[in-house]
């Protein structure tokens, strides 16, 4: 199950930004992940919920924001969504498209609360 271990990066990183602006609580985090990682949205937000015990972020909304594969194809020009499994293009037939979208992994935003 790797979505622990990139919860537990994701967790570091956003303890480490709230403490850094001074907050006392983090009430959301957003996250755009790509289809292409082979995580699962719904154990990304087990693993956050259980990881975040006890921290500043307990209690905080995880959005998760799945982004679909997209491909280029070289050959036609071609840009195109699809699955994990057919990259082939659609227009020329081509094989050998490259991947554009869909590997990523970025914290979005963060939002927290902040004393006066």
């Amino acid at each position: 199950m790797h979505e622990m271990g990139i919860m537990s990066g994701v967790l570091q990183t956003v303890v480490a930004s709230a403490e850094q602006a001074g907050a006392t609580r983090v009430t959301s985090v957003q996250l755009s992940i790509g289809r292409m990682t082979e995580a699962i949205e719904e154990i990304l937000v087990f693993a956050w919920e259980a990881l975040s015990e006890g921290t500043i972020c307990e209690g905080a909304e995880l959005k998760v924001n799945m982004i679909d594969p997209r491909s280029h194809c070289p050959e036609c020009g071609n840009e195109f969504e699809h699955d994990r499994f057919h990259r082939t293009c659609p227009n020329c037939g081509n094989a050998l498209t490259e991947l554009i979208a869909g590997r990523e992994m970025q914290l979005d935003s963060i939002e927290v609360d902040i004393p006066d």
